[in-house]
């Protein structure tokens, strides 16, 4: 599987670690940046660019998943967020990392690099990396309707 990962400077110790540690368990790791530390970057150009990946990935029929990191992990699930295609979900336990996937199907997880030790933080993606969408109906229902409101801005009861 294919996982793209792109992070702000507060997270590139975590984004460092699981590009390593992700890579040895077999994931094709793609980096998106940052390459080099910068305390004023600007995390969006990286965490879009990542999320532009999962999403035309995913359109093509390929299982890829994506990875982004920041100082709480807030601002750039809501960057993912902006691409169409793209569910991101912000994890902060193992629960919240399986049903992402589980419930949401959400592609994308975003974490706190000041949040978590990186062995958490490791549970937390892994959790999210290895569980599966339930194809539950409820939940194939629910994010139809959270598609259809981003293709056209009607809400369905």
């Amino acid at each position: 599987m294919r996982v793209h990962i792109a992070t702000d400077h507060a997270g590139m110790e975590l984004s460092a670690h699981l590009v390593e540690h992700l890579s040895a368990q077999g994931y094709e790791m793609v980096d998106h940046g940052p390459q080099e530390y910068d305390a004023l970057d600007d995390y969006p150009g990286f965490c879009l660019k990542a999320a532009e990946a999962v999403a035309a990935e995913r359109a093509e029929g390929h299982d890829s998943l994506g990875i982004v990191l920041g100082g709480s992990g807030n601002g750039e699930q809501i960057a993912a967020n902006k691409v169409r295609g793209v569910r991101a979900a912000l994890a902060w336990s193992l629960d919240t990392a399986r049903l992402a996937r589980e419930h949401n199907d959400a592609n994308v997880v975003g974490l706190g690099g000041r949040q978590h030790s990186l062995q958490e933080a490791t549970a937390l993606v892994e959790a999210f990396l290895t569980a599966a969408w339930s194809e539950d109906e409820r939940h194939t229902r629910r994010i139809g309707k959270i598609a259809h409101y981003e293709e056209t801005g009607e809400i369905l009861d």
